[in-house]
């Protein structure tokens, strides 16, 4: 429908100047009576003709030709709309292309073979996964199966230092437990790591070792341990919601290699660092920035500025056309450093694409669960897909804009009922793949000879709805709004349970009831499209 309104609107700018070189929006009208697309170019090019808009619309309808087999009527709504209604025959074909496409509805070609990263989750090893990191997986991961979809090739790379202080807290608080377990009285510092998984990795390691090591003062043996056991924690939690990443990127690298010391030249080089008080800053100041912050400190710790900026240049050397960074809100302040950095460098920042997401609170019978790292008053990832499921888990976590805040609310999770969203578009596979296997055994088949029957306004609204999941993966994916496909799926759900309510499939006459089969099968196939970014499953039975 909107490429063919983009079609006849370019050969209207040959008849009409105003329309030359300028881009036309096409929108779905919020209002069902308001037609199937509607533009507001009269009213956008009025006080540049100084022209009212209904007199431009009005010239627009006289002038524009168009096949009265695909569009039905034309109709100008004030203050200067232009709303288009399509026939139903053109708008029912729409079935027929989402069959062919099958599981490729949905699917674009417009990045197709160029290459993007997606960063996400990057938590330090000092602790499993939390909800607090729950929200950042789910959506790093979702937005990487967004760009596939629209032809990118994408890698899910995670990073994180395994050096520095919390490192050596860490280590010192499995050593401070496993010489409890050895007999010593331990006075436990109240900002070490409180949590059971230390008690745990503590005993394993006087399971192996007994006492042996308690006389030991380096840390390292402990810091290793403590750090395998964790990582294989965090990537079992990571299974159990269905992410795999392609590649782990340890900062240590970056000293390894050689690419922090081949920094450090070129910032000297270009003059962009200098030393103040026994420390090393660099000049943001001079790009752009409020004021220059130290990258090395007068104990000869990095900042998190240094490494972080030599791991992106990395991301530019291994080819990438797309580089996204997902990041908790308490990076907001501090990720300008970083990309003021890589543009002194010389990369182009307009590859860069960093996205903040707010953070989560647990609600549990209307009040806050306060949760801690150190504290060890968190809830794993883990016990929350134990709780609810993987499926509500991910969906939760993108069923709304990344942009605000999102109270999780464990008992709406726990409900299998239309109240709980993720039941609610579950249900109407379900229930779809309940009337195929009855129209299976009546013995009625799909035909797509007879979609001309499908008239009523519940067709018509599920099939247009259907239309528009091409779009909305495009633009949702452009604009890195991951919500908005949740968003249509409970749209879709809608329209199909309304469409379920009024229009009887088995039981009808034959040619009818073969079209509405055609019908829920495409709308199956989107359902199980839009399921599959989204990384939840299309269940048969509820």
């Amino acid at each position: 429908m909107k490429e063919y309104l983009v079609e006849i609107f370019n050969r209207l700018s040959e008849k009409i100047d105003y329309l030359r070189n300028i881009e036309i929006l096409f929108s779905v009208p919020t209002q069902l009576g308001h037609g199937d697309y509607s533009t507001n170019i009269a009213m956008i090019l009025s006080k540049q003709l100084k022209r009212s808009p209904t007199s431009i619309a009005n010239e627009i309808v006289q002038k524009l030709q168009y096949d009265s087999k695909i569009i039905d009527k034309v109709e100008i709504a004030p203050p200067g709309f232009l709303n288009f209604y399509f026939k139903s025959d053109f708008i029912n074909n729409i079935i027929k292309t989402i069959l062919n496409e099958n599981s490729n509805y949905g699917k674009s070609e417009k990045y197709k073979n160029k290459k993007a990263l997606v960063e996400f989750v990057s938590a330090n090893p000092t602790g499993p996964l939390t909800v607090g990191h729950g929200r950042n997986a789910v959506v790093g991961d979702t937005v990487a199966n967004m760009l596939e979809t629209v032809g990118y090739n994408v890698d899910r790379e995670y990073y994180f230092n395994n050096a520095g202080r919390q490192m050596r807290i860490l280590a010192d608080s499995v050593k401070l437990r496993y010489l409890e377990i050895c007999g010593e009285k331990i006075d436990f510092p109240e900002d070490y790591y409180q949590g059971e998984y230390i008690k745990d990795i503590a005993q394993k390691i006087y399971d192996e070792k007994g006492k042996g090591l308690s006389t030991d003062k380096n840390l390292e043996y402990f810091q290793n341990i403590a750090e395998t056991e964790i990582f294989t924690d965090i990537k079992n939690t990571l299974k159990n919601i269905g992410i795999e990443m392609d590649s782990f990127y340890n900062e240590y690298c970056l000293y390894e290699n050689k690419a922090i010391e081949n920094l450090l030249n070129t910032f000297k080089e270009k003059e962009l660092s200098y030393e103040k008080d026994g420390a090393l800053w660099f000049k943001l100041s001079q790009l752009g920035q409020e004021a220059d912050k130290v990258i090395i400190k007068s104990t000869g710790e990095p900042t998190y500025r240094l490494p972080d900026i030599a791991y992106h240049v990395t991301k530019y050397q291994r080819g990438y056309e797309l580089l996204v960074d997902l990041f908790g809100s308490d990076h907001n302040a501090t990720y300008p450093d970083v990309v003021a950095g890589v543009k002194a460098l010389g990369y182009d920042t307009t590859k860069l694409k960093v996205l903040i997401h707010q953070f989560v609170t647990i609600m549990e019978k209307g009040s806050v669960v306060k949760m801690s790292t150190r504290k060890a008053n968190f809830i794993t990832l883990d016990e929350l897909i134990n709780e609810v499921g993987a499926d509500v888990v991910r969906y939760f976590f993108i069923m709304r804009s990344i942009h605000s805040h999102l109270n999780f609310d464990l008992e709406l999770a726990k409900k299998h009922s239309d109240e709980n969203p993720v039941f609610y578009i579950q249900y109407a596979h379900a229930r779809i793949c309940s009337i195929l296997q009855m129209t299976k055994e009546q013995e009625l088949n799909s035909s797509i000879e007879h979609l001309d029957l499908l008239t009523t306004e519940s067709e018509q609204v599920l099939i247009k709805k259907l239309y528009k999941f091409s779009y909305e993966v495009l633009y949702s994916t452009e604009n890195y709004e991951p919500h908005r496909i949740a968003l249509y799926l409970e749209e879709l759900a809608e329209s199909f349970h309304k469409f379920y309510t009024e229009c009887r499939v088995i039981g009808v006459e034959k040619d009818l009831s073969e079209a509405r089969i055609s019908l829920c099968i495409a709308t199956r196939i989107v359902f199980r499209n839009g399921f599959k970014i989204l990384g939840i499953n299309a269940p048969e039975r509820m």
